[in-house]
């Protein structure tokens, strides 16, 4: 009997610590943001002429772009994004242009690209926050990157963190 009368106090001690040890409240799991993007100004007419595979490449590049930053730094819970991209222009040209322009280099053709996007937050509470943000290059001596949309994907990741860092209106 005296080997096992360390067994009370031992099982008495868990019993208290694992009370002690309750989960803590869980929060509730905020609801991620909603992004939607779309098309609008210049874009509309130039969309033809860049490709519309390019254009809706470029479209959900934005919206990845957002939706991950925002994922990661947990901004904007509940909110909807509402953004149109109204001006887009190529680094090269994309494969409509060239198919438009035979002369015209894919690897050789180089030009200032970028975009403008424009659009609302819609917070979780219903406040409204206009979104404006444009990036291009100001020579092709400062073009960074070799692929056809090197400009307008820099333009739409700062865009993305501007949106995280609760800088929704730029230049």
């Amino acid at each position: 009997m005296r080997r096992f009368a360390f067994i009370a106090p031992l099982a008495a001690t868990l019993a208290f610590a694992a009370a002690t040890q309750a989960e803590p409240a869980r929060q509730p799991v905020p609801t991620p943001p909603t992004v939607t993007v779309s098309i609008g100004g210049d874009l509309l007419k130039d969309a033809e002429k860049l490709g519309q595979r390019d254009v809706e490449l470029q479209l959900a590049d934005l919206t990845r772009s957002v939706e991950r930053e925002l994922a990661r730094s947990g901004a904007l819970p509940g909110a909807q994004i509402n953004l149109v991209v109204t001006d887009l222009k190529p680094n090269r040209p994309t494969m409509q242009q060239a198919i438009d322009r035979p002369g015209l280099s894919i690897q050789d053709s180089v030009s200032i690209g970028g975009a403008t996007i424009e659009g609302e937050v819609v917070t979780a509470d219903g406040q409204r926050l206009p979104v404006r943000y444009s990036r291009y290059s100001n020579s092709i001596a400062d073009v960074f990157g070799y692929t056809t949309w090197s400009d307008a994907g820099t333009a739409f990741d700062r865009l993305a963190g501007n949106l995280s860092r609760g800088r929704l209106v730029s230049r």
